[in-house]
């Protein structure tokens, strides 16, 4: 029998250990950078209640190279894993589920990609979960870890319920962040595409990367000396997306001086800091994998071509596999230019549109759900204003094609004091300036028991 972990009383609002002069102490446990960029829309919601400190601490985890870094981009300090473990919290907030059995307090999971794509790396065939959705990444020694498992999607809840249907009862479908941003930023494509330095008749082609097996990276060596010798520099900009893992994996060495010799310095590569998501509003196209990131793609009018596609290692009732069913493939051998232009004039919207609907049953609902959620965990009444999806910040201008520079020195993120400063309330695509208009609020910003490197990969 499965038994979900003893915090109820905090789950009821009941008795629960507070901070100094009674604040209610809230951690959040950044596993890895992706783990990070995941919670950081859930947190926020939390960051303007003085009722309420949010701390941060970095897990054992194989990838976790970046995340410190990532905490103090946040404004945070990282409080030390072994002390982690010592304190007693009101909440904890979690993307991942490496030794989170260790802590006290009651649990709040979330995923840390949209759809629930890919299927672990445990077990064969038939028997294989998906990622995420198995007792593996939830149960530990027949109890519950999480008593709250915040999902995206209806359709992940019964994935859930095949996978690990004694995790039901914790299961909350409060829609995807990554989602709401993404469509609150759409109306206003024009002015991210001003903000990144691109002409009117530029083509941005955006190249994006998962990590591990049957990612787009493995072929790098065959697709960024296409890119580069293929689409004329006058009129596109390539941009590299790669999925911070690869980086931070051990023994990684860093992407930056292999893609400028690799490309000449056509293609600019995005720091694994950096926020992709105004990248990805501004694309004019998407060449990608099995990875989030494309299919957050499917938002947009831009349309993708898969480089890449393990469909072995892919969840079949996944809208990951309906977008493989329906983008065309990257052939290797017919001009990028002319596959670019074969795929816009076969792009049909509905098709794309009904896959996006599928990463989100409560678009535009995240914050209210979200915050309702971590509040009723809490104990706590919610704030007045109503939480509403907040506008993703401008980026920095992209260097230019070929130019000197590089965004992201030695594939790390170059310094983003000017765009933390529009995060935390500076002009945003929604702020206008003098005698403009807009409709959108700016956002905010505020080796004990480490397991074995298999879970960390299989989670990851």
């Amino acid at each position: 029998m499965i038994s979900v972990r003893g915090d109820a009383d905090a789950v009821r609002g009941g008795p629960s250990p507070t901070g100094p002069a009674g604040l209610k102490e809230v951690l959040v446990v950044v596993h890895s950078v992706v783990y990070g960029q995941r919670l950081r829309d859930a947190h926020a919601l939390l960051d303007t209640d003085p009722r309420v400190r949010v701390r941060f601490t970095v897990a054992p985890h194989t990838f976790n190279r970046g995340a410190a870094e990532h905490v103090r981009r946040l404004g945070g300090t990282p409080l030390p894993w072994a002390e982690a473990l010592r304190g007693t919290f009101d909440l904890v907030l979690a993307a991942g589920s490496q030794s989170m059995e260790q802590l006290h307090g009651p649990t709040v999971r979330l995923p840390h990609g949209a759809g629930h794509i890919k299927l672990s790396t445990t077990g064969v065939g038939a028997g294989r979960t998906v990622s995420g959705l198995g007792p593996e990444y939830v149960v530990w020694q027949g109890r519950l870890v999480p008593v709250a498992y915040a999902l995206a999607h209806e359709d992940d809840r019964t994935e859930l319920g095949r996978g690990c249907p004694e995790a039901l009862p914790i299961a909350s479908v409060v829609g995807d962040a990554c989602y709401d941003r993404i469509a609150t930023a759409l109306p206003h494509r024009e002015r991210y595409r001003a903000a990144l330095g691109l002409r009117p008749d530029e083509r941005l082609v955006l190249v994006c990367s998962t990590w591990g097996s049957g990612a787009l990276f493995t072929r790098f060596d065959t697709v960024l000396p296409r890119l580069a010798a293929e689409l004329p520099r006058r009129d596109h900009r390539v941009v590299l997306l790669v999925h911070p893992n690869v980086s931070a994996a051990p023994g990684a060495r860093a992407l930056g001086p292999w893609v400028r010799n690799a490309t000449g310095g056509a293609v600019t590569l995005l720091g694994p800091q950096e926020d992709w998501r105004p990248l990805l509003v501004a694309a004019d196209a998407v060449i990608g994998d099995h990875g989030s990131v494309t299919l957050y793609g499917t938002m947009t009018r831009a349309p993708i071509l898969l480089a890449e596609y393990p469909h072995h290692a892919v969840n079949p009732r996944s809208p990951g596999a309906s977008l493989a069913r329906t983008a065309p493939a990257l052939d290797p051998v017919r001009p990028l230019t002319v596959q670019l232009d074969a795929a816009a004039r076969q792009y049909r919207r509905a098709d794309h549109a009904a896959i996006a609907a599928r990463i989100s049953s409560e678009p535009g609902r995240f914050d209210q759900r979200m915050r309702r959620l971590l509040y009723r965990v809490l104990g706590l009444g919610e704030p007045a204003p109503q939480a509403e999806p907040r506008a993703l910040p401008l980026p920095a201008p992209l260097r230019p094609a070929g130019g000197a520079g590089a965004r992201a020195a030695g594939g790390r993120t170059a310094p983003m004091a000017s765009r933390q400063g529009r995060e935390a309330g500076g002009h945003s695509p929604g702020q206008p300036s003098a005698g403009g208009r807009g409709g959108m609020r700016v956002s905010r910003t505020s080796a004990a028991g480490e397991r074995s490197v298999s879970r960390a990969a299989r989670e990851a």
